[in-house]
């Protein structure tokens, strides 16, 4: 697990208490879901951790937040961080919002749109947050910022559900 990885509701918000059923979507025990859905995918995910050198900063209930610093290795022709490399960081943001309601999800399309070139040694994160969730699909925006906070990318993914979970648990 990254350090200081948080599971905790979005910043400004508190986690729902009572009132719901253990478990629904808004209680305590989906953001405890939520958290244990990206130490799960993490734990596994060589791609985004080790391959890119990404950090899982948070999950909370249909957000996520991944962060990685530019390197040598992400530099293009032009010496500027290669827009796939960008793109994958923003997937992979997807990837752990969609799933954090342990309901495997998979990208079922996703555009990005690329508005400021970041460099090397430029620290990259990317916020997803769940824009709706109807059945099966799911619409995601990711925002990629660097350091100053600028706006580097945009992306929107569409998800669809799939039979299975991250981890085991009894359906409610």
């Amino acid at each position: 697990m990254t350090p200081g990885f948080d599971a905790g509701p979005p910043q400004g918000e508190s986690a729902p208490v009572g009132g719901s059923e253990p478990g629904a979507a808004g209680s305590v025990g989906a953001y405890e879901r939520a958290h244990k859905v990206g130490e799960t995918m993490f734990a596994v995910d060589t791609a985004s951790k080790h391959t890119m050198g990404m950090e899982l900063l948070s999950v909370t209930l249909g957000r996520a937040v991944l962060r990685m610093a530019v390197k040598p290795l992400h530099l293009n022709g032009h010496r500027i961080c290669h827009g796939g490399f960008i793109f994958t960081l923003a997937d992979s943001t997807f990837a752990f919002a969609c799933n954090s309601h342990n309901k495997n999800a998979v990208a079922a399309g996703c555009s990005i749109e690329f508005l400021k070139p970041a460099y090397e040694g430029d620290v990259l994160t990317c916020e997803g947050v769940e824009q709706t969730l109807q059945g099966r699909h799911g619409i995601y925006d990711m925002k990629v910022t660097n350091q100053r906070g600028e706006v580097v990318a945009m992306f929107r993914g569409k998800s669809a559900v799939i039979p299975g979970q991250v981890f085991e648990e009894a359906t409610p």
